[in-house]
């Protein structure tokens, strides 16, 4: 599926999304030329989705970040649409999940303070449609954060 150029490329892609394309190259032991086919060729495939910015929320001024586990009403036929489209129009929900088991759905929900997350849980998570069950993880430390994969 990939050789050893294509592995090369992503790793130094992974471990330095900013590199301009001549440094790409260099660092991947491609021509320019070579890279920009071979990265076309990554997004035909599908394994390259795009680039994408990465937004450091605290440096913002978001200092809490919750993630919130969900248990849907199951009598509902529509519960899950429902939900899903309001938790899409609460603006401090930065990622929506969904899991197979007791928990069905999980949003990660960002806010400046204390003050501000209770502000945001009472008036926009709390009239969430057909919730059975809401279980709030607060955000201590991420020790791991990484985009990198085994290539």
């Amino acid at each position: 599926m990939l050789d050893d150029a294509d592995r090369r490329i992503l790793r130094q892609m992974l471990a330095d999304p900013e590199l301009d394309p001549t440094t790409l190259a260099s660092r991947a032991g491609v021509t320019p030329a070579t890279l920009w086919r071979r990265l076309d060729r990554l997004r035909q495939r599908g394994i390259l989705q795009g680039i994408e910015a990465r937004v450091n929320w605290r440096a913002l001024g978001y200092e809490v970040e919750v993630s919130l586990r969900f248990t849907l009403d199951k009598t509902e036929p529509r519960a899950f649409d429902a939900f899903t489209a309001a938790a899409r129009e609460v603006p401090e929900v930065t990622e929506i999940q969904t899991f197979l088991g007791s928990v069905d759905i999980r949003l990660s929900v960002i806010a400046r303070d204390m003050a501000h997350w209770q502000q945001i849980y009472r008036d926009r998570i709390l009239p969430l449609p057909h919730v059975t069950d809401i279980e709030p993880l607060m955000l201590v430390a991420t020790l791991k954060d990484s985009a990198e994969l085994p290539l």
